[in-house]
């Protein structure tokens, strides 16, 4: 017996007219325009305004360079208004942060899904508890263990250890890694523990290489995440010399001409545009998600 096709909502003999293939196609060409203009649109405008002198962009903010591009405003925002010293310190957070969200995120996954304690199903259903506690609840907890941290007795504060230790406390990279590696064949395991593997050698020989997909995707939450964190920062690092992009750029908003300030927005847009295009086929594809989400 033969399986029934789905009816299309535009039949074969419907599609031979002109009329309907020439409308749905213009259709489809009007909402691809939309949606170009809608997610590219502003980019491509903050760009093209980066390097256009002030004047301009106050008088003629949709033209294209009416006289002539500014492209020292490029160099001004890196030197002169100090960005590149602020563009360092944020990539030191993210580097940090992604390191150590990478360290709890791993091991704890693999401890709750390959070891399997008696408690793993305890820690992770407290685990996923702890994804529907709005972060703002725990900011003046959080602040007061960075200010007087329990056995060190040592602040924390202006220190980036205030940025990269709370980072590693994510529930939910930890839940999606688990996920991922309750799905990696169990077969190839057990050979390891006959061959003589112990926890740390199944670990980073066989768990590691393994999870690339997953390794990647939880990377650019990382770096994206803190790329664009501003208000723990701000809290933690008063020292200007230390503080990351999204947060000094409304001081520099402040104290520079508009030509300027747009360059240093459109610098600070360059590690998150580019770490899409580097994994936008993790993303796309689904490829990183897949065994975290299955079953």
């Amino acid at each position: 017996m033969s399986e029934r096709r789905p009816a299309a909502l535009i039949t074969p003999s419907e599609w031979r007219k002109p009329s309907i293939r020439f409308g749905v196609g213009g259709a489809h060409v009007l909402l691809l325009l939309l949606l170009v203009v809608g997610g590219l649109g502003p980019l491509l405008w903050l760009a093209k305004s980066a390097i256009t002198p002030t004047n301009d962009t106050i008088s003629h903010p949709m033209a294209l360079f009416s006289h002539g591009a500014a492209w020292h405003n490029l160099r001004d925002a890196w030197v002169n208004v100090g960005v590149g010293r602020y563009f360092w310190n944020t990539v030191v957070l993210a580097f940090g942060s992604w390191l150590v969200q990478i360290v709890v995120a791993t091991t704890g996954g693999y401890a709750l899904s390959v070891l399997r304690p008696r408690y793993a199903k305890v820690i992770t259903g407290l685990l996923l508890t702890t994804l529907f506690v709005p972060a703002v609840v725990l900011l003046v907890p959080l602040y007061i263990e960075i200010v007087h941290p329990p056995l060190v007795h040592h602040s924390f504060i202006n220190s980036y250890w205030a940025v990269w230790l709370p980072a590693g406390a994510s529930a939910f990279n930890v839940v999606i890694v688990k996920r991922f590696f309750d799905n990696l064949p169990r077969e190839i395991f057990e050979a390891a523990r006959i061959d003589g593997a112990g926890p740390f050698t199944l670990f980073t020989k066989i768990v590691l290489p393994m999870s690339k997909p997953i390794l990647g995707v939880v990377s650019v939450f990382a770096v994206l995440a803190s790329w664009k964190d501003f208000l723990w920062p701000l809290l933690v690092l008063a020292d200007p010399n230390k503080q990351p992009l999204s947060v000094r750029l409304p001081t520099i908003q402040s104290q520079t001409e508009l030509g300027v300030f747009l360059a240093a927005m459109f610098i600070a847009c360059l590690v998150p545009v580019a770490g899409f295009l580097i994994f936008q086929r993790s993303f796309l594809r689904g490829n990183g998600l897949g065994g975290a989400i299955k079953g």
